[in-house]
């Protein structure tokens, strides 16, 4: 950690700052405004890696002003909302935007309540309570779900960025799921009364970062999120709790953007060496690096390659080198000839095409965790033989995972978007041999909430009324076979969706209105239909119809 220090700190001294960078947290409708006017090219937009921060959010809805008679009346609404929102980062780029300075508790010079803003050339502050309340009806059951916290950014001199997040959170009632494994909503780490009835957990995330215009470097407790997907990333997802890391974004030609990050995971693995010394549980430490180019070669079309491993124990220098090929390092730390490390290393490549078909974004994702064509032998490695002898199907282990889908916005209507995706994950993708080193975090996936060998069909219907006000009509169905990973390393692999198999079809109906900034209205309705195999061949099948409401303000 202390050489990580002494890095930053040299960044921070050699390289002339000029901006601020604050991310905005990844549940806000700002992201898929800005995306329905990217895939309209009405703006070029860099979103397959999220947070996005407020600053190219505010680029963003200054290109999307200066092409305004593009735009649908509701769009324009939307973007004087968004304008509000947005006051401090836009008169940094454009003055003429907004008068200069304010100090007040409540509405800024833009007319955007907050609890507290604050702006002067020295430091500009804004935060909000959170506050939130959820009833939900599972079945016969009642269910309550409140939470309380604070978010706040500042900019420092216009060269430092800040931000923080708290969030208490309670969850009480017989139908609570209380460990939220298979399901899209971030995993927790919770303590549970009345024998998991009810359960309290809270969410922290904070960032600092410095912008040099063509860079940033960010350290931060934060979510990050790779790719399109709507129903779930097969990469980076939010499906796993926030971990630390230190993040490099480098845009050395406008059309190339280079990432890297290493993180601090929690692998809640035992370290048995370190029992009998300390009495208690020491956890074996769990790493992440991780890195991925993307080239837009013109605008509507982003091509993205990049590799990350999870290792374990303690920090690997090789892997603190942003440009460093993760899968050599791997093979090099082995020492071995002709065999990868024990490392778990993975490659992925997305693919992006946005308004070439009007109005629609085409995608698609591939996630490559283990590729052994002939034997056991690693991540993407080819042993000597033929041809004929490596495509074998019973020396293949094709452990990967791909994503593909499409959305259409505005047409055949004004206001509707139709988004449809399908995911496959093949048998064994995001395990390893040693339990430190899977690709989870707090035992939760990083990558798609489902898990291995299944596959998914989502369809959503999004239609927007007027500003601030949406519905979504949505489906989606889930086929997933066994989740043991015992068979990992044997030979033949089995086939898809092997083991017993599970049915999911999930359809709901959402209605959520935002009738000022981040006061939200929403209420769910949700038809669980599930089926399981059963050992003798029958199947159980079980129905929930669920409906909630829930009120909220900020984040």
């Amino acid at each position: 950690m202390k050489k990580y220090l002494i890095i930053v700190s040299m960044v921070f001294i050699l390289v002339p700052l000029n901006a601020q960078t604050v991310f905005e947290p990844l549940n806000k409708d700002i992201y898929s405004y800005l995306e329905r006017l990217s895939q309209k090219g009405i703006i070029d937009l860099n979103d397959l890696i999220k947070p996005l921060s407020r600053k190219y959010i505010s680029e963003k809805l200054i290109d999307a002003n200066s092409k305004i008679d593009m735009l649908t009346d509701l769009e324009k609404d939307e973007l004087y909302f968004y304008e509000k929102e947005y006051y401090v980062e836009l008169k940094y780029f454009d003055k003429d935007y907004w008068n200069n300075s304010y100090n007040n508790f409540g509405n800024n010079l833009s007319n955007r309540y907050r609890m507290f803003s604050y702006d002067d050339d020295i430091l500009k502050f804004g935060a909000s309570p959170v506050v939130g309340y959820e009833i939900s009806y599972p079945g016969v059951n009642r269910d309550v779900h409140s939470w309380m916290g604070l978010y706040g950014y500042s900019y420092l001199l216009n060269k430092i960025g800040l931000s923080f997040e708290f969030k208490t959170n309670n969850e009480h009632g017989m139908g609570i799921d209380s460990k939220k494994e298979f399901t899209p909503q971030t995993g927790i780490i919770s303590v549970a009364h009345d024998h998991g009835k009810d359960i309290d957990y809270s969410n922290v995330n904070s960032m600092v970062s410095f912008d040099w215009g063509w860079g940033d470097i960010v350290v931060a407790k934060d979510f990050i999120e790779y790719g399109y997907a709507k129903s779930g990333n097969i990469v980076l997802s939010n499906k796993a709790p926030s971990f630390p890391f230190v993040r490099l974004r480098l845009t050395p030609f406008k059309k190339i953007n280079f990432y890297y990050f290493h993180a601090w995971l929690s692998s809640n693995v035992i370290d048995s060496l370190m029992l009998a010394e300390y009495r208690r549980d020491i956890y074996i430490n769990k790493y992440l690096a991780w890195h991925a180019i993307t080239y837009t070669p013109f605008q509507g079309l982003d091509l993205s390659l990049g590799e990350s491993i999870v290792y374990s124990d303690k920090i690997e220098p090789l892997y603190l080198m942003p440009f460093m090929c993760f899968y050599m390092a791997d093979e090099f730390l082995s020492n071995r000839h002709d065999q990868p490390g024990d490392a778990n290393s993975q490659m992925f490549l997305s693919v992006s095409s946005k308004n070439f078909i009007k109005n629609t974004h085409i995608y698609a994702t591939l996630f490559v965790d283990e590729l052994t064509l002939k034997g056991i032998n690693g991540t993407l490695f080819v042993n000597t033989g033929t041809l004929e002898n490596a495509l074998d199907d019973r020396k293949l282990r094709p452990q990967m995972a791909c994503t593909v889908g499409l959305s259409v916005a505005d047409l055949p209507i004004d206001n509707l978007t139709v988004t449809t995706e399908y995911t496959r994950i093949n048998p064994y993708v995001y395990g390893h041999h040693d339990p430190a080193q899977t690709y989870t975090s707090s035992s939760y996936l990083m990558g798609h909430w489902m898990g291995h060998n299944s596959d998914v069909i989502y369809l959503n219907l999004n239609y927007r009324f007027i500003r601030g006000l949406q519905a979504d009509l949505w489906g989606e169905y889930i086929r997933k076979g066994s989740s043991d990973y015992s068979g990992q390393y044997k030979m033949p692999q089995p086939k898809f969706l092997f083991g017993l198999m599970n049915y999911y079809k999930y359809i709901g109906v959402n209605l959520k209105y935002e009738l000022i900034h981040e006061l939200n209205f929403e209420t769910r309705l949700r038809v669980n239909i599930e089926s399981h195999e059963q050992e003798e061949g029958s199947f159980q099948n079980n129905q929930v119809n669920e409906f909630a409401f829930s009120l909220s303000y900020g984040l």
